[in-house]
């Protein structure tokens, strides 16, 4: 896979977190997300903006926030999906852990240092995970079952993920394959190779549910095909919001 563009200072320290924000066509959200980051009370970190092959003006709204800090990269390539996409940031990662925040969420301003203090509780940790607030519908489609709803406090966000880099590359990171739920196949490939995990209630990760380009909406309003529609040709025509518009809803 070879890596399209790229800038940044790839910096001789390690900071403690490497924040990967992968991100398609959410310009408009990355503003909201980055600033969460420059608000935290934890200084020790880094963030790689990975850019799924965005049409919009993604690099246009990063490139300030380059200049303005030197510890926030900017990577682009080919669209490939969620998982290659954290998978390419895992790789370029130099923070001691690495985590993950999607483009159109955001941190409150305590969120990694409640998580560096939940590390230093638990040495060896392989795993952390946990402690999200939704803003909107808290309700997505199963991963065993699409057509059926389940609240997302009661499921696996990957978003809340926090690995140890080494860890990270040693089990391959995210699953590629996974149709729908990579954060759900990933967790329960690790659940099966004993890795050391521990959640956390502390919901300092806030997931925005009010996006209408998501990939819960998405498979929600036209299952797991509309899915792979948007990811092959990164457009989304909602069959309700079609039929909103023509019945005036």
């Amino acid at each position: 896979m070879s890596l399209q563009l790229y800038e940044g200072k790839k910096e001789a320290f390690a900071p403690f977190f490497s924040v990967i924000i992968c991100t398609f066509n959410r310009a408009h959200l990355l503003p909201r997300a980055l600033d969460s980051i420059l608000a935290q009370q934890e200084s020790s970190w880094e963030v790689i903006v990975v850019d799924d092959g965005s049409t919009d003006n993604t690099y246009e709204v990063v490139r300030p926030y380059l200049q303005r800090a030197p510890n926030i990269r900017y990577m682009a390539h080919c669209n490939r999906g969620l998982a290659v996409s954290r998978n390419v940031g895992i790789a370029a990662a130099i923070g001691n852990y690495v985590t993950f925040l999607d483009s159109d969420d955001w941190y409150t301003p305590d969120h990694l240092a409640s998580r560096r203090a939940i590390l230093a509780q638990h040495p060896g940790v392989e795993l952390l995970h946990g402690g999200c607030q939704v803003i909107g519908n808290p309700l997505v489609p199963d991963k065993y079952n699409p057509e059926q709803m389940i609240d997302v406090r009661d499921v696996i966000v990957g978003g809340t993920f926090v690995f140890p880099r080494d860890y990270a590359v040693k089990v391959g990171g995210f699953p590629a394959w996974s149709p729908y739920s990579i954060d759900g196949d990933l967790f329960d490939e690790l659940e099966k190779l004993g890795t050391k995990i521990v959640r956390t209630d502390q919901r300092t990760y806030v997931y925005d549910r009010t996006t209408p380009d998501s990939l819960c909406h998405i498979v929600a309003d036209g299952g797991i095909e509309a899915l792979e529609d948007f990811r092959r040709t990164g457009q989304w025509d909602s069959p309700r919001a079609r039929a909103e518009l023509v019945t005036g809803g």
